[in-house]
């Protein structure tokens, strides 16, 4: 291949020069900053910059976003300690979501078959109550299903389905995910009910 000949084609950054530069001097470092711990000063300046973001979303020190103007998340999401989107196309973050600690998201690729190295980008969709553990890696085009956890250090390059624990480069699917918080709550609630009919049986 010819790197000397590579070019980026039509792609664009998706905002004009000055508002990459603003980002990268001003924006990116607030954002990325350890000194400034508080979650809601690198939403308002990620919101500045275009990403849209929900409620009682926290932003851990050393996160960096390449094109926040690329970015949308939704509530109550957590990003750990250096997480690295690097979306050169839209990363959609849904709600309930966590990115544990030095998560890489990768929207960008190179057609190896290429002379030029020629530059490929895809969205990443990562769906609700969705887990990317520590050091995980997602590739570009990838879709996490509602619920699909990806273990520490897991690498994909597919689509991940709901509801399924994947571990490995390349992941694989291990087992079904099953959340029993649900079940407890249910049994708290029949025991509940169970005491108010105790309850009403002594009373009369």
């Amino acid at each position: 291949m010819r790197l000397d000949s590579y070019t980026v084609g039509t792609y664009s950054p998706g905002a004009p020069y000055w508002k990459q530069l603003l980002w990268y001097f001003l924006g990116c470092p607030l954002v990325e900053s350890h000194l400034l711990p508080f979650s809601a000063l690198k939403v308002w300046t990620l919101r500045r910059f275009g990403a849209q973001i929900g409620q009682n979303v926290r932003i851990k020190p050393g996160v960096r976003v390449k094109f926040p103007w690329r970015l949308s998340i939704g509530d109550h999401v957590w990003i750990g300690e250096d997480a690295w989107i690097d979306n050169l196309a839209q990363v959609t973050i849904e709600s309930h979501v966590c990115l544990s600690q030095g998560v890489y998201l990768c929207t960008g690729n190179h057609d190896w078959t290429h002379p030029d190295f020629k530059l490929m980008t895809a969205p990443i969709h990562i769906q609700e109550s969705s887990w990317i553990a520590a050091k995980a890696v997602i590739g570009p085009g990838v879709t996490v299903g509602r619920g699909a956890v990806l273990t520490l250090g897991g690498v994909t390059a597919r689509s991940l389905e709901p509801m399924t624990i994947y571990a490995g480069n390349l992941a694989q699917p291990v087992k079904q995910r099953k959340v029993i918080y649900g079940l407890r709550r249910a049994k708290r609630k029949t025991e509940k009910i169970i005491a108010e009919l105790d309850r009403d049986g002594v009373e009369e």
